[in-house]
């Protein structure tokens, strides 16, 4: 996804309107739906003043506000995770923090994020969001099966 269309999913995920957001930020609103649309390359003084007004580090807004709500809520939408907003980057701190504990499973997809197979990530991507899934119901369907017998779960 380019810059633009992740500029837009903050702002509606904020659920401020164009002219709000562009007010807030200092831009005129013809550059901010033209940085929406992709018709316009944002400055880092832009960027960063979009950030500001969007109450989020400048490093979020290369990533969807929908994969930030994986690591900070539950499967109801409340917010089990407060992630400290003065941080450079609080998803890269929280990452890191939690590589601390498994580090082998980070270095597995650390290896198979680097080695660029496209198949291989979205295969990688689909089974975790599964096992995220799995993981916020109250059993796991796959531990009452016998020991030695694994099956993925299914969607």
């Amino acid at each position: 996804m380019t810059l633009g269309p992740l500029i837009q999913a903050w702002r509606l995920s904020r659920k401020q309107s164009v002219s709000a957001l562009a007010e807030k930020a200092g831009l005129s609103v013809a550059s901010l739906e033209a940085i929406e649309g992709g018709d316009l390359d944002p400055t880092s003084s832009t960027l960063e003043a979009l950030a500001l007004a969007l109450g989020i580090p400048p490093p979020w807004l290369y990533g969807n506000p929908a994969q930030l709500a994986l690591l900070t809520t539950d499967s109801d939408g409340e917010e089990v995770v407060s992630l400290s907003r003065d941080s450079p980057d609080p998803v890269a701190e929280r990452i890191v923090q939690a590589s601390r504990h498994e580090r082998e499973l980070y270095v597995l997809l650390t290896a198979l994020l680097q080695s660029g197979e496209p198949t291989l990530v979205k295969a990688a991507e689909a089974s975790l969001r599964s096992l995220v899934k799995q993981s916020r119901r109250a059993t796991v369907p796959w531990q009452s099966r016998p020991s030695g017998h694994f099956e993925p779960p299914s969607d």
